[in-house]
């Protein structure tokens, strides 16, 4: 199955599995009567149920600003794919750009940044432009300023720290210059003073690698500019990022391997693990044993998480398999913070596998989900993965948008197909806003944010995929789901 990676700005169109997508980029956005502000979810009836919160439940809405920094019922970001999003100690939720439509309904890769609270479920349009396609401003390195702000970009790798500031790194998007290309700018947003510092990386778009030497800190040293990483953060605090697609250290661009390390007390990458150079195939070793020598294929947009005990897990995306075919994955990993290894858990070490569901609700050493690449993940108080949707393949092998919500237990390593469709391309069903139901599903999507609320209840915004009409484009709706 092949997949294709959006330019910004442009008008495309992909098919994945016949299923034929137009999405945005210098259309117009559109609202209507279905477009909804709940009050808070509603109360659910029952658990493992979704319920629609707000936002429109047909595709290619505009965004609903209103007054910045200002919460409204009426408030809503417009419909997007693959933004930057965050989870913050006091629960609130943020939400930075993506590809989609701006206030205007202008489509293109957006710089605005929002605060959703769980509480009175209102948006807040807290910083950046309202308009599509904007410059960075990046100012000096180390300074905040009012002024600052990253440009439009789309699946950038986040972080948050323990002063609740937010970083994020990279993405695809647009320079200092109005270039839209690959980034590799690190920037911090402090959310007390609402200020953007630009702190480290390039201002210009397709910065080449400079890896210098392995396991060594240098402030030279800087990953190539990238989309679709991702990242951990360790119990120092210290930031990591692995793979995406982007540019290695001879300046190719193709599918990364690469384990970095980042300190913000001395603002200094370490490369610690993985190729230099792109397009490295997966070394798999032997299921379930760590090895100084195993190591996951170059890949992009996989999901990420980090459980209880400090180590670091990665699922799936697009990438190089054992074989070095390019394609859909759905391999897992565990990355040992202590010993620095990898260790292949589950999964085929193949690309393309299919998705086996088992029986609903019910676990089994022989579940696994299918190959997928941008599927949304959350991760509850002990440490376990939800996983939901993603472009990849289904039960039948069918490829396309998916809408299952899988559960991944850390201490059996074993998966539970939990809720929605074993099968690709699902109409989303909305029901009515702020009330569950069991006949309630997002439709299949790829892109979407996601956030656990202290409740362990988890939420699904926006994304590419199928809307209450069956149209597949760029999203808004809001959801949550009561495990």
């Amino acid at each position: 199955m092949s997949r294709l990676r959006v330019s910004i700005g442009m008008v495309f169109a992909i098919t994945l599995g016949g299923l034929s997508l137009a999405s945005c980029g210098g259309g117009s956005g559109s609202t209507d009567s279905s477009t909804g502000s709940g009050s808070s979810g509603g109360t659910p009836a029952t658990t493992n149920v979704w319920s629609w919160v707000t936002g429109s439940k047909l595709a290619s809405v505009s965004g609903t600003y209103g007054t910045l920094g200002t919460p409204a019922a009426a408030n809503t970001p417009g419909a997007r794919s693959t933004p930057q999003y965050w989870t913050d100690s006091t629960g609130k939720f943020w939400l930075l750009g993506g590809l989609g439509y701006d206030g205007s309904g202008n489509g293109g890769v957006m710089s605005d940044l929002w605060s959703f609270s769980p509480a009175s479920a209102q948006w807040t349009w807290v910083a950046g432009p309202s308009t599509a396609n904007g410059s960075g401003v990046y100012g000096s390195v180390g300074v905040p300023s009012t002024t600052s702000h990253p440009g439009g970009r789309s699946s950038g790798t986040t972080w948050i720290d323990a002063n609740k500031n937010l970083w994020v790194f990279g993405g695809s998007g647009y320079d200092s210059t109005g270039t839209n290309g690959a980034l590799n700018d690190l920037w911090e947003f402090n959310t007390a003073t609402n200020q953007w510092t630009w702190v480290t990386g390039s201002n210009v778009a397709n910065a080449t690698g400079n890896y210098g030497v392995l396991g060594v800190a240098a402030p030279t040293n800087a990953p190539g500019a990238r989309e679709a990483s991702v990242g951990w953060t360790d119990s120092a605090g210290n930031f990591w990022l692995f793979g995406g697609v982007g540019y290695d250290s001879a300046g190719f661009n193709g599918n990364l391997n690469d384990l970095w390390e980042f300190s913000p007390s001395t603002g200094q990458w370490t490369w610690v693990s993985g190729s230099a150079v792109a397009n490295s195939s997966g070394v798999y070793g032997t299921l379930g044993t760590e090895s100084a020598s195993n190591s996951p294929g170059g890949r992009f947009a996989p999901v990420a998480w980090t459980d209880a005990s400090g180590n670091f897990w990665l699922f799936g995306g697009f990438g190089y398999d054992s074989a070095g075919t390019n394609s859909e994955l759905n391999d897992l990993w565990e990355y040992s913070t202590s010993t620095h290894e990898w260790t292949w858990i589950s999964g085929s070490a193949l690309a393309n596998s299919i998705g086996s569901y088992g029986t609903e609700g019910t676990v089994a050493a022989t579940n696994v989900p299918g190959a997928r690449d941008s599927a949304t993940a959350w991760i509850d108080s002990s440490g376990n993965l939800w996983l939901f949707g993603g472009a990849g393949i289904d039960a039948t092998g069918t490829s396309g948008y998916l809408s299952d919500l899988w559960e991944f237990n850390v201490s059996s390593k074993q998966w539970t197909w939990v809720n929605g469709a074993a099968a690709a391309n699902t109409i989303g069903s909305y029901g009515t806003i702020g009330s569950s139901s069991t006949s309630n599903l997002p439709g299949g999507r790829f892109g979407a944010a996601g956030w656990a609320d202290s409740s362990n209840n988890l939420w699904l915004f926006g994304g590419q995929g199928v809307d209450s009409a069956g149209t597949v484009n760029v999203l808004n709706d809001l959801w949550k789901f009561v495990p």
